[in-house]
Order: C-alpha cells, then structure tokens, then sequence
C-alpha cells in the first residue's frame, strides 16, 4: 500500500462530482435519473463566445501567455469590474485562472500558516473547509440557518473574529442555500474587520450576476476593504462556460504577483484562446445571460412551491444563485440516508446538506439548472419517495 502525505488525509472533496459519477453508473444500468446534483448551467456557452473561442484558434492563440493572463484580457476584466463594482481596479490586480477553485487554493496558500483562523460558510461551499485543513489551519465555522434566511449571524461572526483570524470567505449568492447577504449585513461586518486590520478578506462572487430580486453587494466598496479583499469571480454560471475552466480573482497587487508565481509553478498559464473567449463574454451582448437568468427564476420558483407541498419538507425562495436548500427533517431520517434512496430508489440526484458541512445536516440541495419538465418529474418522484418514509 502506498504511503501517501498526511496532508492528504486532510483535504476533503467535492461530492457532487461522486453523486454524479455514481447517478450516471445507474443510467448505464438502465435507470432513468433526473440529475438535480451538479452545479452546472443546462444550457450552451452563448453562440458569440464559442465563435470568439474558435477565431482565436485561427489567429493563433495556441501558445504559452503570462501566468497572470494575457494582458488585454486582464485589462478587460479590471474594466469590466470597475465599472460592475463601483471600484477602482487595474489590469495589476487580475490573476486569471483555469477556473474559480484556483483563485481559493493560491489565495489560501499564500496567506495561510499552520494555526491560523478561518471564518468560513457552514453549510458551503466544501472546497473552504478542505484547503483550510490541507493548510493546517484551523477551520472556523459560521453558521447558516434556515431561521435567520441563510444570513452570516452578525452576532457570531464578531464573538468569532480575533487577532488570530487570518481570513473570512464570505459567500454571496451563496452555494449551497442560494441565500444572500444584504448589503445592510456586508456593512456590519466591514465595520467589524476594521478593528482587525490583518484579517484577509475571500469574497467569492461567482453568483454575481445571478440574483432575481436584489443588486449585489461586495465588501469591496466599503472604506478599506479593497485593499484586503480577494474577489473571486469567473465565467461557469453567468455564461454557462463550467467546461472552459475559466475564473479569474481581484486583489492587491503584491498578492496577484504571489498568486501570480504560485500560478506559474502549478499550471504555466491560463489556456490564451479560452481568455479571447472570455473577452468576449464580458464585452460582448449580454442578452443571453439575461434570459437564462429568467429562465432560472421560472425554474426556482416552480420547485420551491412544488416542494413545499410535499409533506415534511419546507423551502425558502432562494434570492440567488440555482440551488434550493429544504429543510427535510419532517421525514425523519439523516440527509445523506435521504439523499442515498433518492437517488437509488426514487431516481433523483440530489446533494446531501452534509455535503456541504456539518452544519447541513437535516437539508438536501437541489440544483434547478435543469428543465421544467424534469424538475416536474423530480417533484414527483421526490413526493413518491417522501411518502415511503413516513410510511
């Protein structure tokens, strides 16, 4: 048996990809499964992106660039997040990479020592709490509750900061609630993080642009906290682009020269045709962004209301992102036992809250990036399954 690092016993993963994998093993079965457990827009990358993608294919954008990125591309996105955030950025403070992830594993490993504090989302996004404890760092968490709408506790998160925190993740649009942060509460904790001036700031913005009733909101506009905030962002959700990999984040310039070397040593450079797609994305027509987002807000609130009408199952209107976050503890059973039959016996795949931490627990998460007609077949299915169980 090979001796592997200890680190590795540390480092978490990413179960939608496992749910996946093994929702697809029943299909080559014969199983029909209604996929509601990746996050991953159903629709085709935008015509103009792709023939962007392809003209830099003949123009030659088939070699090495910068490990920060090409630097028109860079620029662009400095524009583009200018304008967007109502910040003052430059081509200085961009690092491109093959995907968002990136941005969190470089800025983690380029803050964090062993021992030091980490506030972060619990139920989130699962690739937090894993690059924390890969660091050796201690993985502090702060709790979303169904009760207080999947908002940071204002209250929790001062009694938590202290002189060892050495960074916060927030998250807005959130995964896995599809809650938000108000921008009454970004405030208050900007207000906070100023008696803590060494504390580093992950705001990860990759549901930007996918919120139904409400603008969004970054740290970043409050006094001081540009110049310690890494904003993650990229090009997956917005664009339906997830098998482009491409991200990118915003931060002070001496971090993205660290984040920049840390780029170099890991995978070279972002692929330089993707980026001339990418310029597309953010200068191009918007128009078909615009009608996912709808399309995606027809889908929310179709499954929120189907699933509150199934017996021991509640769901708020998420104000963001395409996840839905039910509470199931009516039926009685631990999330991942539901979240296991569903899939095996009821034909639906779907997250288990305790994917997404600890915290998660008596929750499932459900993706609606998926069709009208299957999200109606799935809340069926769902109803059927939950009628089992309560026997």
């Amino acid at each position: 048996m090979p001796q592997f690092a200890r680190a590795m016993e540390r480092l978490g993963t990413e179960t939608a990809f496992e749910v996946l994998a093994r929702a697809k093993a029943l299909e080559a079965k014969g199983r029909d499964i209604v996929h509601l457990e990746i996050g991953e827009p159903d629709f085709d990358t935008p015509a103009n992106i792709v023939e962007a993608g392809k003209r830099a294919l003949d123009e030659g954008f088939t070699h090495y660039g910068p490990s920060a990125g090409l630097p028109e591309f860079r620029q662009t996105i400095a524009s583009y997040i200018s304008k967007d955030r109502g910040i003052s950025v430059g081509p200085e403070n961009v690092v491109v990479t093959p995907g968002g992830k990136p941005i969190m594993f470089y800025g983690m490993l380029a803050l964090l020592d062993p021992g030091d504090e980490v506030l972060y989302p619990n139920p989130g996004f699962p690739i937090y709490e894993s690059v924390i404890q890969y660091m050796g760092a201690k993985a502090v968490p702060l709790v979303l509750r169904q009760e207080n709408e999947f908002r940071l506790d204002l209250d929790e998160v001062r009694d938590k900061l202290n002189k060892n925190t050495k960074l916060i993740i927030l998250n807005t649009p959130q995964n896995p609630t599809g809650g938000i942060l108000p921008a009454a509460d970004i405030e208050a904790i900007a207000g906070m993080l100023r008696e803590y001036p060494d504390t580093w700031i992950l705001s990860d913005e990759i549901y930007s642009k996918l919120l139904y009733e409400s603008d969004h909101a970054s740290i970043t506009t409050h006094p001081g906290m540009l110049e310690r905030t890494i904003i993650l962002d990229g090009f997956s959700k917005t664009y339906a682009m997830t098998g482009w990999r491409l991200g990118y984040g915003i931060m002070p310039e001496a971090l993205a020269l660290q984040v920049a070397r840390l780029e170099t040593n890991c995978n070279s450079c972002p692929t330089s045709f993707v980026q001339r797609a990418g310029m597309e994305a953010l200068t191009g027509p918007q128009d078909d962004a615009a009608a996912m987002r709808e399309e995606f807000r027809r889908r929310r609130d179709f499954l929120v209301d189907g699933l509150n009408k199934i017996e021991g199952v509640e769901c708020l209107l998420p104000g963001g992102a395409f996840y839905v976050f039910p509470r199931i503890t009516g039926l009685g059973r631990p999330a991942a036992e539901v979240a296991k039959g569903l899939l095996e016996e009821g034909g639906v795949a779907a997250l288990s809250g305790t994917a997404f931490g600890a915290h998660g627990e008596g929750h499932l998460r459900f993706s609606y990036a998926n069709s009208l007609e299957n999200l109606d077949k799935a809340l069926g299915r769902v109803s059927d399954f939950a009628a089992t169980i309560r026997g």
